[in-house]
Order: structure tokens, then sequence, then C-alpha cells
């Protein structure tokens, strides 16, 4: 398999070597602890199930901090024997597998939302302790066949120039210890794919650029608990025309304002830069995360699935759907006691079904 060479239809196994603490929070008397979360979180059965509805890879997310440990980023090597296990099921289901370090020394994107700088940026030190890690990731897994790394998880740099700078300088740190390997590129600001414009290819044809779409933010993400301003906190409907914030403390300091009237028309403006950037450079160009709050109104929710993801396949862009298992977004919700009632999980494995149909 040449994984570059096919349309990436794939899934984010999320919640399982990252945001852990995510999972712990809905359900801490049966946490297990994280040993036992990353044993029994996703099995073969789920492996096995993705590869039989047709998916052909998944992104594997994984935080630095739970297999580095210390200042002096010493293995764990318990959770690297869960990780390698994890690696060997992936490929023997016959999927493809993105290794995304999700968080990194220095960087964390949830945080970049918040308005805080990022460290990995300013301070040399974090990007030496980054490579440290990547080092380990490149030379343990790069080798593997169908096996792609990705740098980093939406960065959230100062400015287009220090990405390119930052990403180039990790792109070839990388390429050292892993020769032969798709290495994965994002776009800066959370892979907006607007950041295309400013965003400058590598001279290396083994690369899949990637940018993420939750566009707009007001929609896809309204009334989600960990978006404080009230603002986010109101019903909005898929199509619709949406206001600007009335009052100041709707301000929203970080997060993009994108009011005004929402289609499927001005969705796919929105993934034009990426589009440009693959035409002019001839490179290959993924959706790598994208999806709706699971408490969104039901139909509106679904049109906004149904709308960009026929924009993917008209496109030809492949995918990663965000998110297979768990945390507000998943096809399956299991122990997360705010969606039990939600009609979409209303059978005996709590499979979104209508949405697996529609993503292929």
């Amino acid at each position: 398999m040449n994984i570059l060479k096919e349309r990436l239809r794939g899934l984010n196994l999320g919640g399982w070597f990252s945001q852990v603490d995510c999972i712990e929070e809905k359900d801490p008397q049966g946490f297990p602890g994280f040993y036992k979360h990353a044993e029994i979180f996703i099995t073969e059965l789920d492996l096995q199930r993705i590869k039989n509805w047709n998916f052909n890879h998944v992104r594997l997310p994984v935080d630095y901090f739970n297999f580095f440990k210390g200042k002096n980023l010493e293995e764990d090597k318990i959770a690297f024997e869960l990780l390698d296990k994890a690696v060997e099921k992936i490929l023997n289901a016959g999927l493809a597998l993105i290794i995304d370090l999700h968080k990194c020394p220095g960087h964390d994107f949830h945080q970049g939302t918040l308005g805080s700088a990022q460290p990995f940026f300013t301070d040399p030190k974090y990007r030496n302790d980054a490579k440290k890690v990547w080092s380990v990731l490149a030379e343990r897994y790069g080798c593997k066949p169908n096996v792609l790394l990705e740098i980093l998880n939406e960065p959230v740099a100062p400015n287009a120039e220090v990405w390119n700078s930052v990403k180039d300088e990790f792109f070839w740190h990388i390429r050292k210890a892993a020769p032969k390997a798709p290495i994965v590129v994002g776009s800066n600001l959370w892979n907006n794919p607007a950041q295309f414009k400013d965003l400058t290819p590598l001279e290396d044809d083994n690369v899949l650029y990637s940018f993420h779409s939750y566009q707009p933010v007001i929609f896809t993400h309204q009334n989600a608990a960990w978006i404080p301003e009230p603002y986010f906190h109101q019903d909005r409907s898929w199509p619709g025309m949406y206001a600007p914030p009335q009052n100041e403390g709707d301000i929203v300091i970080t997060l993009p304002i994108e009011d005004g009237r929402w289609n499927k028309t001005r969705l796919r403006q929105t993934m034009e830069n990426a589009l440009e950037f693959r035409a002019k450079y001839n490179v290959p160009v993924a959706c790598n995360e994208f999806g709706v709050y699971v408490q969104v109104e039901r139909q509106s929710q679904l049109n906004w699935l149904r709308d960009f993801t026929s924009l993917l396949r008209e496109a030809d862009v492949g995918f990663s759907y965000w998110n297979y298992k768990n945390l507000d977004f998943g096809i399956i919700s299991i122990g997360e006691s705010l969606h039990q009632n939600l009609p979409q999980y209303n059978n005996a494995d709590r499979i979104d079904g209508e949405l697996v149909g529609m993503l292929l």
C-alpha cells in the first residue's frame, strides 16, 4: 500500500494515547489508570470494524508526557510497550497509520486557544526536548511500512515565518531518523486551511500537507463546555445567518468570530488556499480533523457534515474524521454521561451508523 497514492479515508483515535485526562474527567470513578486504559480503550475488534467499514487508515494522536517522564524525558518502558502493541494491531488490521505528536514539550494546542503563548516557539530548550521525543518516535516507528509521522498537531506559532522555520527544522530532524517515512506537515494556527497561503513547501516528495476544518467554530462547537465565551453558547442551525457579538462579554479574544451567512458555498471557500497550494506544488493535501460537537441539533449537525464530506469528495481531498470514540465528537460514545440519551447512539454498540455512512 502506498497511502499517499490513495485518497485517505480514516478516523482519529483520540483519547487512546492523547487527551486521556478528558476521558478520565467523564468517568473518574471508572477510569482504570493510564496503562489499563491503553490496553482496553481500542481493541482488535475496533480496528477490524474500522477496516470493515472500508476506511484505509487511522490517525493516532500521542501526548509526549504519557511516554517521557521527568526533566530528562526518560522513556516509560511500559507505556512504549503498549504503544508498540497498538501500532502492531493497527498495521495487522490492514490499516495505514499516522502517528501524530498531539502535544509536545512547550506546546499545547488547547492552551493556544486560550491566548497562551507557546514557549516551543520562543525557547530553544523546548524544541530540543521535542527533538528528543521525535528521535525516539521516528527511530522506533519510522521504518515500518505504511506509517506516517506528523510533526505537530495544530501549531500555534506567532506568525507564518516562525512556523515555516520551525517545521523545516523538525522535518529534517525527523527525516534523518526516518529516511523513507512519509511526513505530515500542517499549516499554522490550528492547521487552518487559510494559512496555506503563507506555508512554504519542503524539497521532499514524500510529504503529506494537512489542514483541519471546524469552520465556523461558532457552529461546530456551539455550547461546548470548554469554551467559556457566551457568544459560543447560542443555538445555531446549518445553513444559517450568524450575528456578530453584541455585548462586551461576548467578545472572543483568541477564537475567530466568523459571523455572517454560512452555507456550503462559503464552506468551500475556506478550503481554497489549501487546494491552490496542492495545485501549485503538485503535492498531496488532506483534512486530518473535522467534525461537529455531538450535542448540536441533529439535523443541523448532519447538514454540515453532509456539505463538508461532499466538498472533500468533489475536490478529491482525503480525510481523517475526528473522532472514532468519545471526546464529544465520537462515532461511538461509551461512558459519556452527557451524551447518554442522544438518539444517534440508541443501539447496543452505541454507534452513529448514519455518520459512518455519510463519511464513506
